[in-house]
């Protein structure tokens, strides 16, 4: 599994930003089958920094309906917080 099959995308959202203001932490979403480790060494080829900790949380997805009587189901997927070294920093622009 490459780096790009790791992380989908990186969270953009008011809590994150204050996380990543404050405790320079950000949020990306993984591949539900990979572990710390693996999600450690792709953010740190992609974004070219040093993290801390990560730490992880699988998702389940909300049961949804939609003008029908089935009922469908968002896709479960895996949230990882990362944390990083004083002074990196993740451009999200």
């Amino acid at each position: 599994m490459n780096a790009f099959d790791v992380i989908k995308s990186v969270r953009l959202t008011e809590k994150g930003s204050t996380q990543s203001e404050r405790l320079n932490q950000y949020t990306v979403v993984a591949d539900r089958h990979a572990n710390k480790v693996q999600i450690r060494q792709a953010v740190q080829e992609l974004f070219k920094v040093k993290v801390l900790r990560v730490n992880t949380q699988n998702i389940i997805g909300k049961a949804r309906r939609q003008r029908t009587k089935q009922a469908g189901k968002e896709a479960d997927w895996k949230k990882a917080i990362v944390t990083l070294n004083k002074g990196d920093k993740i451009q999200l622009t």
